[in-house]
Order: C-alpha cells, then sequence, then structure tokens
C-alpha cells in the first residue's frame, strides 16, 4: 500500500450518510469512531480504501465508511479480501468481522489468511455472542453459557482468537477494548503499519445478547489491575498505580515488582510467549493481555504472486490462451 503525509482528511471525510443502526450503547459505535478517526490520519487516499465485510452487526461496517467496501456473504470475508488485495497490492484492505462470522462459518477462511500472510488488516470483534440473529451462543462463548441455542449451557470449549490466530501463523496479533479509544486507535495504526495480516480482536460489548460480557476486564474502575498492556520494547507493568509487572519464568509467568518485569517483545520467530501470555493461568490472578502480542516480519503473498508473475512473464513472454489450448496433443471432435 502506498502512503503519504500530503493528503489532509478529517474524520467527517470517512463518514457516510447513511443512518447508524445498531442497538444504543452497543460498543461498534466506539470502533466505528475509532476506525474514522484513524483514517484520516494515515495518508492513505479514500480511494485505496476498501472495507470488506461478511455477515452479523460489525459487517454493517463497509456503509457506514465513506470509503470502498463489499458486504459479502456469512464467514467469506476474508476470502473475498484476499482476492481484492491479491488482484491489487496498491489497495489498502480492511475486513470487520465478528466472532461468529470469523470462527465458525468464516474460520477456514480465516486460518488460511493468516498462514497466507495476506497483506489486509481484520477487525475481529467479540462479543462472545451471536448478535444480529439474536442471541445464540458463538464460538468464543464461555463453557456453560445459557443461551436460546444452549438451554441448559454451553459444552463447547470456546476458542480464544489470539490464540487460533498465532498458531496459524498471524505475523501481527493483536487486542484491544471497544471502549477504551485512546488505546483502540493506536493498535490500529500499529496494525496498519505492518506489512502482512494484521489481526485486531476487539473485545465488544453487545448490550442487548451479553451485556457485560467483558466487565471483569474492562470495567473502569477495575481494568487497570486486570489488564496489562503489551508495548514493544517496555516493561511489563500493570496496576493503577503501575506498582506491578509481569515476569516469564520457564514454567510460569509470575507476578513481580514493576524493576523485576520481562521487557516485552513481540517479535519472537514462533510466538511462543505471545501465546503463553494470552493462555494466563489457570487461578486466574495474572491480568489480561492486550496491545500487540505478535509482530514479525515475513513475506506477503499478494507481493509474492505479482512478483512471480513477472518474472514468468520475463523468462517465457506473455502467451496467450489460444496457444495455451492447442499446445500439447489436441483433436477435433466432430
Amino acid at each position: 500500500m502506498t502512503t503519504t503525509d500530503t493528503l489532509s482528511y478529517q474524520k467527517k471525510d470517512f463518514v457516510t450518510s447513511q443512518e447508524v443502526r445498531w442497538c444504543p450503547g452497543c460498543g461498534d459505535y466506539a470502533i466505528l469512531t475509532g476506525v474514522q478517526q484513524v483514517f484520516a490520519t494515515l495518508g492513505v487516499a479514500k480511494e485505496n480504501f476498501v472495507f470488506v465485510s461478511g455477515i452479523g452487526c460489525s459487517s454493517r461496517f463497509p456503509y457506514y465508511v465513506d470509503t470502498y467496501g463489499f458486504h459479502g456473504i456469512h464467514g467469506r470475508a476474508a476470502a473475498i479480501a484476499t482476492g481484492v488485495k491479491c488482484a491489487n497490492p496498491e489497495l489498502d484492505v480492511w475486513v470487520a468481522t465478528g466472532d461468529g462470522d470469523a470462527l465458525s462459518i468464516g474460520g477456514n477462511h480465516m486460518i488460511h489468511a493468516a498462514r497466507r500472510n495476506v497483506d489486509m488488516t481484520v477487525l475481529l470483534f467479540n462479543n462472545r455472542i451471536y448478535g444480529l440473529t439474536k442471541g445464540q451462543y458463538s464460538p468464543t462463548s464461555e463453557r456453560s453459557k445459557k443461551t436460546i441455542s444452549t438451554p441448559f449451557g454451553s459444552l463447547d470449549t470456546p476458542f480464544n482468537p489470539v490464540n487460533l490466530m498465532l498458531g496459524a501463523g498471524a505475523t501481527f496479533v493483536a487486542r484491544t477494548v471497544d471502549t477504551q479509544l485512546k488505546h483502540l486507535k493506536g493498535v490500529l495504526e500499529a496494525a496498519h503499519a505492518h506489512r502482512g495480516f494484521s489481526l485486531v480482536e476487539i473485545l465488544q460489548n453487545c448490550v442487548i445478547f451479553n451485556h457485560g460480557a467483558f466487565e471483569h476486564i474492562a470495567a473502569k474502575q477495575i481494568r487497570d489491575d486486570r489488564q496489562v498492556d503489551l508495548i514493544p520494547g517496555k516493561p511489563m507493568i500493570f496496576g493503577k498505580d503501575l506498582d506491578k509487572g509481569l515476569k516469564l519464568q520457564p514454567t510460569s509467568i509470575e507476578i513481580v515488582s514493576p524493576e523485576e518485569a520481562t521487557v516485552w517483545n513481540p517479535a519472537g520467530a514462533t510466538g511462543a510467549n505471545a501465546y503463553r501470555m494470552s493462555m494466563g493461568d489457570e487461578r486466574g490472578l495474572l491480568p489480561v493481555p492486550i496491545g500487540i502480542l505478535r509482530s514479525v516480519a515475513r513475506p506477503v503473498i499478494d507481493r509474492d504472486i505479482h512478483e512471480q508473475i513477472a518474472g514468468a512473464r520475463e523468462r517465457l513472454g506473455d502467451g496467450s490462451l489460444t496457444d495455451m489450448f492447442q499446445a500439447g496433443d489436441t483433436w477435433k471432435v466432430g
């Protein structure tokens, strides 16, 4: 993608004439505001942005951001976005998807987009529920969750989206929270700056069907003690008074003094430390990591495809369909 500092936009330049139709109090409003504000600062021409979505409340995004957009079918956003980016690597491709859309019917497309390292930014709105279809349990719903489709409680073990994307080889993995706008915008900017597949899990509240799903993490009065912001090159410190730290031990993660805290490095080749951090602990004493869990460099497939085609043309010429169809053994059907 091509960026320039000469473009001057404001948030209003990315606001459409469409009525925004989410439930009052939905976390999607904050995410939309953050995206529009960030887009205005990236130095990317409006006509080079593309927002792709599948099905779900989050997937209304293409209607509300004044860029090119594609509202796809259920679970297919990553596949469509892959096609868009591979057809034109100069486009700035973003995906808006939910935990159901991305990790259930769309799970296969999502892991392969990560594996291939397609240069796009995926915003995964995780509210642990199917909101648009009225409250069924989703792949991230906690075990024993009672919903209209699991009246006696879910027996499924939920996905951890961060772990799943790390396992699929995503080169950039981050987590943020819908209502923490400053943090959200910083993570979006970092995801955009990354060259390759970027996954941003956004902990998002559904006020109607799963209200308070992340209150134990995101409630303002406790979040300083329940979250640790993973900042590259900075020690892992948390707490209202920044008086606690985390230290990576060979077989555990320990709460220590700030002076003893491990300096966070998201560039580890295996992503093993990011996986450990995102797993937490059985006691539930460790804070939940937000921020940048992984950021590594790897070739991106959309550029590689075009370089491969250019190399083949240089060696073999342009060729033609007629020559290809008539090559080798041919026969006529009378």
